[in-house]
């Protein structure tokens, strides 16, 4: 990733913090991108320190005018972008008679519109250099049932409907769009909800993803060894999704 500057939305913790930091050891420039300023300047201090190139942005994806600001800020603060990490989400648990509009509208405004205004900004900028690789950042909740998280898992299908035709849509573009799904991630957030045990009695494995399992798929996806993957979501799962 020597020379190659990769943007991550949702940099600033759990899964984007990972991503950057490793995206930032193969030898990447990052751009964090979060709504949470401090946790974003504080992961590129990290990389900073550790000899890496990063700077961090705020910025909110979910209205297409800011998401293109966002993209345009990094590209005058470090110049070609060339590739785009997705990892911005929200993720709300409620029982399915209980999603509102709110719910629905919260949900679908960071999950899909502010991921495919990203997408959107990144494929433009990318056709100018040559090309670029796109991840998308979707969940294995979206290839099943979850009646206590309906909405996010309708909107992580979503992602994985918008990969495909992104993918389709610019590959002759030397832009290749991708993405993956992962289940249960130990990030902070996950620890403090309670789930990960149940989960991991469920897998093969027996445990969680580390973010750094997913991290590495990732970093693959969005570097030039990937020369053929075009619009696929690879699951994540531990073997707790085998269709």
């Amino acid at each position: 990733m020597n020379g190659k500057n990769v943007l991550v939305t949702g940099g600033a913790s759990g899964l984007g913090r990972s991503v950057c930091l490793l995206l930032a050891e193969a030898g990447a420039g990052v751009v964090v991108a979060d709504i949470d300023a401090v946790a974003g300047r504080a992961v590129a201090a990290e990389i900073s320190a550790a000899g890496g190139r990063a700077t961090s942005l705020v910025g909110d994806i979910t209205l297409r005018a800011s998401a293109y600001a966002l993209f345009q800020s990094a590209v005058a603060d470090v110049g070609a972008i060339h590739g785009l990490v997705n990892c911005a989400g929200i993720y709300p648990r409620r029982p399915i008679l209980e999603i509102g509009d709110a719910d629905w509208d919260a949900s679908f405004a960071v999950n899909v519109r502010g991921l495919s205004h990203m997408t959107s900004a990144a494929v433009e900028h990318m056709r100018a250099i040559g090309g670029g690789r796109i991840v998308n950042v979707s969940s294995i909740d979206a290839f099943k049932a979850h009646p206590a998280n309906a909405h996010y898992a309708a909107m992580k299908a979503a992602v994985v409907s918008l990969t495909k035709s992104f993918g389709e849509a610019f590959a002759a573009d030397g832009i290749l769009v991708n993405g993956v799904a992962p289940a249960a991630i130990a990030t902070e957030k996950a620890k403090a909800a309670g789930f990960l045990g149940e989960f991991a009695a469920k897998t093969p494995i027996g445990r969680a993803a580390d973010p750094s399992d997913v991290a590495e798929v990732i970093l693959f996806l969005v570097s030039e060894r990937n020369r053929y993957m075009v619009g696929e979501t690879i699951a994540i799962s531990g073997g707790y999704f085998i269709p």
